[in-house]
């Protein structure tokens, strides 16, 4: 027999390879994701792919009752690893086995697992817990609304924490079940398609699922008493909308607004292709507040939105989300005008069909209005801060930058790049740098320094900035005179503006 003599010092290295990594290898993932504007947001270390859980709530006492279950996949050695989550937990189990857990910060579940969990291996986090999510309240604020007859969950840019653990920032989307227990004559609202509903012993379970990715902000919760259509698309897709019994002088207004969802996503389609998830709908639940958001597949919309009458506008600006901000969703908060500018246009192009102003007609308008010491444009829809994510300036000015794209590549290019981006990126995350390299390569067209002009400088675009984006010459001169300057005519106000910019109250709450 022929034996190898192996050297000592090819031995150790052999060894290496088959010896697991010592516990001094795994360390903590970090506590948020990495977003400037909201440092614990999220958390490092693992994905989320598939939230199931098991609610039972009751809307006399508040009381919400959890079991979460989270499939995930470690990103690294992880020797401990935190979850957002605000309500009081009673047990963590990883991989079956109970692990030890601690709060920390102002929404920090950590969890340090049984035994060290390796890379690129899949878990399974189950988190039991139970408390009152209307007594929560996180940096002086809660996502969670009460109302007469029952509690909504709906906020950005955070939700989750007020009602279930998550890796709570975009970056991680997850697809959902949703099984939520209510006393009979109640019902339960989330997203997706309704899968079905039983009754025992007094309480009645519903089952909801989502089968895209979808964001935790993006999911929602509403219990109470309401009013439900239902009906199907040409497609065959579920549409299901849900009015709280009491809306008293809004039913009527909310009605016509949000049965026209069917319709308005249709349109929708033409512009940005084909309608990305599983189902269709909307709620308007008995809440005090006054805005409205785009939470996958049901948007929520505050009675408020319709206090005036008729808004068809702000069904508008909420489907329109479900692929610019849904279906593509940012890499970070910053890049909020890749949801908001596109949402505020898509109101601009539904005004130019309903013959209400065109988008050319609002665009003029917006420059117009503002002076160069207006602080509107101080914000930079490109980058606005955490405290301006929200501001009008991302909203108008955000659009108007998108008529500027328009103007200047042309409609053939700007409705391909309206269609093509959804699809590129779909079930994905992106930047707005991302936004204009995507149209520049499908214009052909450098547009680097028009979106710097546009949405990252703190100042008025000049009038010659304005002029070649097409709008000061759309305004119109008039009062010329030879030897003296002429004076820009103010634009007329467009029919539809009133309304439109009342949907800047959209995000009020936060």
């Amino acid at each position: 027999m022929y034996r190898r003599i192996i050297a000592p010092s090819v031995l150790a290295a052999s060894l290496l390879l088959v010896i697991p990594a010592s516990a001094a290898d795994f360390t903590p993932g970090a506590p948020g994701i990495g977003d400037p504007y909201y440092p614990a947001s999220g958390n490092g270390g693992y994905n989320v792919s598939h939230y199931d859980l098991r609610l039972k709530y009751q809307p006399a006492t508040d009381l919400l009752e959890g079991t979460a279950t989270l499939l995930a996949t470690t990103q690294q050695d992880l020797s401990r690893f935190n979850l957002d989550f605000g309500l009081a937990v009673s047990e963590v189990r990883v991989n079956g086995a109970k692990a030890t857990f601690a709060k920390s910060g102002s929404h920090e579940l950590e969890i340090t697992p049984a035994a060290p969990l390796p890379k690129g291996r899949s878990i399974t986090v189950v988190v039991k817990y139970a408390g009152k999510p209307s007594e929560l309240k996180i940096d002086g604020w809660t996502a969670w609304q009460r109302t007469p007859d029952g509690g909504v969950a709906a906020q950005e840019p955070d939700s989750a924490v007020w009602w279930f653990p998550s890796n709570d920032h975009p970056l991680d989307k997850a697809t959902y079940d949703v099984s939520v227990k209510v006393p009979d004559g109640t019902q339960a609202i989330s997203n997706g398609v309704l899968q079905g509903q039983s009754s025992k012993l007094g309480w009645t379970t519903y089952n909801w699922r989502s089968n895209k990715p979808q964001a935790s902000y993006l999911a929602t919760l509403a219990v109470g008493k309401f009013d439900i259509t239902t009906d199907k698309t040409a497609s065959g897709l579920p549409v299901l909308n849900a009015y709280s019994k009491d809306l008293g002088d809004n039913d009527g207004a909310a009605r016509a607004s949000v049965e026209r969802t069917k319709d308005v996503a249709e349109w929708l389609e033409s512009v940005f292709g084909k309608y990305p998830f599983n189902a269709l709908g909307g709620y308007v639940p008995n809440v005090p507040s006054h805005f409205a958001l785009e939470t996958q597949t049901r948007p929520f919309y505050s009675p408020a939105q319709f206090a005036k009458g008729a808004n068809v506008s702000v069904v508008v600006h909420e489907l329109a989300h479900q692929w610019y901000g849904d279906s593509v969703s940012v890499k970070g908060w910053k890049d909020i005008w890749d949801n908001e500018g596109f949402a505020s246009y898509a109101q601009w192009l539904w005004s130019e069909k309903e013959g209400e102003g065109t988008a050319q007609e609002l665009a003029d308008w917006v420059y117009a209005q503002h002076p160069a010491d207006d602080p509107f444009w101080k914000v930079k829809p490109g980058d606005p801060g955490p405290d301006n994510q929200f501001d009008a300036a991302v909203y108008d000015r955000g659009a108007l930058a998108i008529q500027a794209l328009r103007n200047t590549v042309g409609d053939t290019s700007f409705f391909k790049i309206l269609k093509g981006w959804p699809a590129e990126h779909a079930y994905g995350n992106a930047a707005v740098g991302d936004f204009v390299t995507y149209a520049e390569k499908v214009s052909g067209k450098p547009l680097a320094g028009l979106f710097d002009t546009w949405l990252f400088q703190p100042a008025r675009p000049s009038n010659s900035a304005a002029a070649k984006a097409r709008f000061v010459a759309r305004a119109g001169i008039s009062g010329a005179q030879p030897g003296k300057a002429a004076d820009p005519v103010k634009p007329v106000e467009p029919k539809s503006w009133k309304q439109i910019s009342d949907t800047h109250s959209v995000h009020a709450g936060h």
